[in-house]
């Protein structure tokens, strides 16, 4: 692996994704930390599934370090009912980027991934080397299968070419530009905004998918937007990392949580008709605590900075 010069606030930095949950918090992290010379592209200026495109923009471009947030994301119900387009949009996304970052001398690419590349009944806390060891969730599995092809090409072609192409895996993510939308976003959005309509129409209960058992871990995103430039500037190497808080609740203390935040003061229901998904999903968290960055956001405090936020932008 090639020796890659130190990150400065100069370097010139291509943020791919930039306008979504993962990709504004890291935005909001880099210019915090005084970073000038950063690149975005909206869908609409580069579809990075466009292969010439993509390959076009890094020529000219030249970016000297890429942080590789943009993705097809969704909750289990967007991936259960459009699993052609979660596996084909992720593939060509990281296979024409990461390419591309090869082709044209990036120094440094930070590829974004997802707690769900793992085994459906891993056991728990989750190891980065339980990867590939079991079957997948099947309601996620198109989005699993390209991530970990992403995480992977990162590996091959640091083995085959020395490049610096480092992989993190986050737990479920919230905060600032999450997707509220009911019928796409993950559970933690979409309870937020069920909870606050719920309080303005004056609405008996609020319904929950699922029967609220699964356990489930959060991380506030700008945690995660704080380790991805931790490991930017301080981690090489062919391992990848689990991003998360090391701690998880059911998704009924959850709901009774942003219940409590939003200040609803109804019934909970739960429709055990849908799926539940991956019964219990906690990282093991050792390999990015070892190597000297952990979360700083507690969960509550997380979901009053979230709640106060989308109140302000949807309501």
């Amino acid at each position: 692996m090639t020796n890659t010069p130190p990150l400065t606030t100069d370097s010139k930095i291509y943020l791919a994704g930039h306008t979504g949950l993962v990709g504004s918090a890291i935005m909001r992290k880099l210019r915090s930390e005084g970073y000038t010379n950063i690149i975005t592209r909206t869908f609409e200026e580069l579809d990075l599934t466009d292969q010439r495109a993509t390959r076009g923009f890094f020529e000219r471009e030249r970016p000297e370090y890429v942080f590789l947030a943009a993705a097809k994301v969704g909750g289990i119900h967007a991936n259960n009912t459009y699993p052609a387009d979660f596996i084909y949009i992720n593939l060509m996304i990281e296979c024409n980027v990461i390419k591309a970052a090869h082709e044209f001398g990036v120094k440094k690419l930070l590829f974004l991934g997802s707690s769900c590349i793992y085994p459906k009944m891993a056991p728990q806390p989750i190891k980065e080397e339980y990867l590939l060891s079991g079957y997948l969730e099947e309601t996620n599995e198109a989005y699993a299968l390209a991530k970990i092809s992403g995480l992977k090409m990162c590996q091959y072609f640091n083995k085959q070419y020395g490049t610096n192409f480092i992989s993190v895996m986050p737990t479920n993510l919230y905060g600032p530009n999450d997707n509220f939308d009911l019928n796409t976003s993950h559970v933690l959005p979409a309870l937020i905004r069920k909870f606050h309509e719920a309080k303005i129409n004056n609405i008996p209960y609020v319904e929950i998918w699922g029967t609220g058992t699964p356990r489930r871990e959060f991380l506030y995103v700008d945690d995660l937007a704080d380790a991805c430039l931790f490991l930017m500037k301080n981690y090489s190497g062919n391992d990848f990392f689990n991003i998360g808080t090391g701690e998880d609740i059911t998704i009924k203390e959850l709901a009774e949580m942003i219940s409590e935040v939003v200040g609803y003061k109804g019934e909970l229901k739960f429709d055990t008709s849908k799926s539940d998904g991956t019964p219990r999903k906690l990282l093991d968290v050792s390999r990015i605590h070892k190597a000297g960055w952990s979360h700083k956001t507690e969960l509550l405090n997380g979901l009053r900075r979230t709640c106060e936020w989308f109140s302000k932008s949807y309501l």
